[in-house]
């Protein structure tokens, strides 16, 4: 757009550097950055304010502050000055212009009228040729002096008043500018400046009023795409652009707007010019056109490291004062900065953030090309849902018995990980450095669970995530490598009167804010859990806000973690103790008859790991003459799931009698007053044991009472009771003995026909792999603090895939005691069955909430064979296929247990232990293993012996065919020939075990 002569063209006040200079920039539409330039009002002079160094000339601030009031930000029409005959050139970059007001008003003449400028004396030639403009200008410069206006004033020390006193400035290093002391002093502080320069967008050089502080402030909590590298200063943007194309005519004749494209194109020197980044330059302009010779608020917030000044800085907008920083983010003009952020209050953190997420989302500006990043978390829809808290996990987890689902159903029990927050961690008590629980972690799970235990709760799922197993990452990780974690809002239901005093619970319908208490937030505002930092497009909880003020209002009055650390609290475990040690506390225990007692963790129906507060110990308690199915039996799934909804993690009573020689304390356990155990015999889940001396035990009377009742009932074990006829594990027991069948998975095999199992329906697998891959795994502990010994429980790194697991130490170091984190120990996975040797940096304390219970893993035998070992011909070719046909985690068997080998005792390793002799069937292929190994010539069948059932004898018959196919086909062990030779046929039998699993 050129500015032609004798042409008026219209403009915005874009900066006002004196009292007789402007920069118009032009008006356009859209996002463009208008051309611009700079004009010096024709006819007329103010006076010239100081540069870096010097003084201003008398009054020239106070002709640049009348300038800039009047114009700065409004729009004006201006006309360059086509006569030039006679007049000196306008300086380079500039040219000569008369600039009207919206309202006509000549901005020359209202600047002489009240005494900010003088005219320039005009050459003879001029004064012969004066304007009607020149001499109105020369009438009012007559009236100003006469009235003693502005620079004319003739008030005594009024001349020497106007020039200010500038102190050093901030920008030269010469001049030993004290930064920190000045932003110590001023800190917090709300300081008036106005903007002389815009760097670029998000940094600002001001004078600080009244003092002229000149200082360069960083805008606080963003960064805005840099503006470059500035050419030479010898090359100069006014001195090289020409203004309308024609390299020849000089600065005064009319020139056109020229964009700032245009400028730094033209101006940047090869090798030396760095252009901006993009949207640098709009940037810096949106900047310019909102603070640019404005008067703004600036707050400082802090020093970066160099020591630079950052602060927020704060605009008028048409009455309306607007946050520079916030503004910038909202129009994709600079990004978030985490660091420089820390300073502002949490609100402002918060709007910033979400700021430049919709930013992002609409892909504004400097987002024009950006990709989210991507996220492992996906929002969970419609799964709101109520239930009863039955076990607090941890500060921010909990498990739900979900009222929809029936109880047994595998999914009745619901784990729930709060949304958007984080609890300290509980780490491991057995370590003794600072790996251990973190401050107030116990605190945040007694809050839960005094708040939650045993409650109704409405919960509004919100999002799961990812989390990768062991040592996986979520690059490379397969889906196998994973476990999902669904996070929600719990809300505890408000409390009112209903009739008669009674409290009922708000309908589980109501909307959230109306459900009662966000637990999130009561955990947030006491200090026992932080708010999660998520990243964008990231779900998170629905009440995100209000966690953030929670949080902000706990951080400002010291609570929980965000003041001092809490006392260590140390509990002596007992369940891990040996038989003697428990012992030596029972006349503790025994002192005060009744001890008031927390339930961590339910064993089996009848046993329970107790946390007794007083004495400062946890004990394994089991009832009095009172047992439940053994594991793996008929309802002992359902006795452990109803004890767990009765009692888990509730406030109990007890009384103890004395204790086992497994270190188990015998009692009685009363919850509410009612008596656990009765309730238990009650249901039909348990039996009275009358052998065990009904005298020692508390209401006797109603434990028989209640057996009574499900007997008559024929609940659960009673189902098939006929009166007169003991029942075994839920059925009357015929003539000849039923045999145990279990569905296993195989996951280990040793030779021999040996290997180990899992139970399928062993809920307690599922439990302790989700609670071992919820772990926080720490560094190795510190060597000297954690010294495993032989026989100990651990928890150690599997090398196939750095899963974490149970293990137990078979081999230590030479000399026991570890020197170096390379130091190896072989461990025994006592859930697997498999064994390895590992360094000691592979090995951690094993958690006390999974120390006591169980390993998975059982030893079997195939039942009527013979495998060679390993070290006998054909044995690791045997090994080899029973590997073939077993070893797959997907593939599910039928073990029907003929017979029990308790001879091992309580021989601790691998393939050491009680075995269970079975028939293993492919439930798949409905064959036999047992067979398969003898039709391939792989095992052979064992001899009968004398003392042999007549049902072992039909079993050893009809696999006979097997073997003889193998014979006769000259596979594997009978290839040469015959081989029923071996001494250990006639070995004496094997000692069985009494009873059943």
């Amino acid at each position: 757009m050129a500015a032609a002569a004798d042409r008026w063209l219209k403009g915005i006040v874009k900066a006002v550097p004196s009292g007789d200079t402007l920069v118009i920039m032009g008006i356009v539409k859209g996002d463009a950055i208008p051309p611009e330039k700079a004009v010096i009002l024709k006819h007329i002079m103010a006076p010239r304010l100081a540069r870096r160094d010097g003084d201003d000339e008398p009054f020239a601030w106070d002709s640049r502050e009348y300038l800039r009031k009047l114009c700065i930000g409004k729009e004006i029409v201006f006309r360059a000055d086509s006569n030039t005959s006679g007049k000196q050139n306008a300086p380079p970059g500039r040219e000569f212009a008369s600039v009207l007001l919206a309202d006509g008003s000549d901005v020359a003449k209202l600047a002489v009228q009240n005494g900010w400028a003088k005219v320039k004396t005009p050459s003879a030639q001029a004064k012969s040729e004066a304007t009607s403009d020149l001499t109105e200008l020369l009438e009012l410069e007559e009236k100003a002096k006469q009235q003693g206006l502005g620079r004319w004033s003739e008030v005594p020390g009024a001349s020497e008043a106007s020039i200010r006193n500038l102190p050093p400035s901030a920008m030269d290093p010469s001049n030993n500018f004290d930064a920190v002391a000045f932003a110590s002093e001023n800190k917090g502080r709300s300081l008036q400046a106005i903007v002389e320069q815009v760097r670029d967008g998000s940094t600002v050089r001001v004078y600080l009023l009244p003092e002229f502080q000149y200082v360069q402030v960083f805008v606080a909590g963003i960064q805005s795409p840099s503006m470059g590298r500035m050419p030479p200063p010898e090359r100069t943007v006014e001195a090289e652009v020409s203004t309308d194309g024609s390299n020849g005519k000089t600065a005064s004749e009319p020139r056109a707007f020229v964009t700032a494209a245009q400028k730094v194109a033209s101006a940047a020197a090869p090798g030396v010019a760095v252009p901006p980044d993009p949207f640098g330059r709009e940037g810096k302009h949106f900047t310019e056109t909102r603070t640019l010779h404005r008067n703004v608020r600036i707050v400082l917030e802090q020093l970066d490291s160099f020591k630079n000044l950052v602060g927020s800085v704060y605009y008028d907008d048409g009455g309306e004062v607007k946050n520079l920083a916030l503004e910038l983010v909202k129009n994709g003009l600079a990004k978030y900065l985490e660091w420089s952020a820390k300073s502002l209050e949490a609100k402002d953190q918060k709007e910033l953030k979400s700021a430049e997420l919709e930013a992002k989302k609409q892909r504004l500006r400097m987002w024009t090309n950006y990709v989210p990043p991507a996220t492992n978390s996906k929002a969970i829809h419609d799964q709101n849902f109520t239930g009863k808290v039955i076990e607090v996990v941890s500060g921010d987890c909990i498990i739900v018995a979900d009222d929809a689902v029936p109880s047994g159903s595998p999914s009745a029990e619901r784990r729930v990980n709060i949304s958007s927050i984080k609890a300290p961690k509980l780490g491991n008590p057995r370590w003794n450095d600072n790996k251990g629980p973190e401050s107030h972690s116990r605190e945040a799970k007694e809050f839960l669970r005094q708040k939650l235990i045993g409650r109704q709760v409405n919960v509004s799922m919100e999002y799961s995530r990812k989390v990768p197993l062991g040592g996986a990452t979520e690059n490379a990780a397969a889906p196998s490598d994973f476990r999902v974690m669904d996070f929600g809002s719990v809300f505890l239901p408000a409390q009112s009167k209903g009739k008669g005093g009674d409290v009922t619970s708000v309908p589980s319908t109501a909307v959230a804010q109306e459900a009662g208490h966000n637990i999130a937030e009561l955990l947030v505002s006491r200090g026992l859990a932080t708010v999660v930092s998520h990243r964008d497009f990231e779900e998170r909880s629905n009440y995100y806000d209000a966690l953030l003020a929670a949080e902000a209002k706990a951080r400002a009055n010291k609570k929980g973690t965000h003041g001092a650390a809490s006392p260590s609290n140390h509990i002596q475990d007992l369940t891990t103790a040996s038989g003697k040690k428990a012992k030596d506390f029972l006349p503790f225990l025994q002192r005060s008859r009744r001890l008031s007692a927390v339930v961590e963790y339910v064993l089996s129906g009848h046993r329970f790991k107790l946390l007794i507060p007083k004495e400062t110990c946890s004990i394994a308690f089991s009832f009095s003459g009172v047992r439940c199915p053994g594991r793996g039996e008929p309802y002992s799934e359902d006795a452990i799931a109803f004890m767990r909804r009765r009692i888990m993690q509730r406030d109990v009573e007890i009384e103890i009698e004395t204790v086992d020689r497994t270190g188990t304390f015998l009692g009685s356990l009363w919850e509410s007053k009612t008596n656990m155990a009765a309730v238990l015999l009650e249901a039909g889940l348990a039996k009275f044991q009358k052998s065990f001396g009904t005298d020692r035990i508390a209401d006797a009377h109603l434990l028989a009472q209640a057996e009574e009742s499900a007997k008559c009932q024929k609940l659960k074990i009673w189902e098939n009771y006929v009166e007169g006829q003991e029942v075994t594990n839920g059925s009357s027991v015929p003539e000849s003995r039923q045999k145990e069948v279990l569905k296993v998975v195989v996951t280990e095999v040793l030779g021999g026909g040996k290997f180990y199992v899992q139970t399928v329906e062993d809920k307690m697998v599922v439990s302790i792999q989700e609670q071992l891959a919820s772990l926080e795994i720490g560094e190795a502990p510190i060597i000297g603090s954690f010294n495993p010994k032989k026989g100990d429980l651990v928890l150690a790194q599997f090398s196939a895939d750095n899963s974490w697991n149970r293990a137990m130490i078979v081999n230590v170091p030479r000399g026991g005691i570890v020197q170096s984190p390379k130091d190896e120990f072989e461990v025994f996975y006592i859930d697997y069955g498999n064994q390895e040797v590992l360094p000691y940096s592979r090995l951690r304390p094993l958690p006390p909430s999974v120390h006591s219970v169980p390993g998975s893993a059982q030893l079997c035998s195939l039942a009527f064979v013979k495998v060679p070992s390993l070290e006998e011909d054909y044995g690791q070719e045997a090994a080899e296929y029973l590997s073939e046909l077993t070893l797959n985690s997907s593939r599910e068997f039928r073990a029907m247990i003929e017979e029990k080998d308790t001879s091992g005792g309580k021989s601790k390793g691998q393939g050491t232990g009680t075995v269970l002799l079975v028939t293993l069937v492919d439930v798949e292929a409905s064959s036999s293993i047992n067979a398969s190994m003898l039709k391939v010539g792989l095992a052979r069948l064992e001899k009968l012996k004398k003392w042999d059932s007549r049902e072992r004898k039909s079993a050893i018959d009809n696999l006979e065919e097997f073997q003889e196919e193998a014979k006769k086909g000259r596979s594997g062990m009978w290839q040469y020939g015959d081989v029923q030779s071996d001494d250990e046929d006639s070995a004496p039998p094997m000692r069985k075990a009494a009873g059943k699993r």
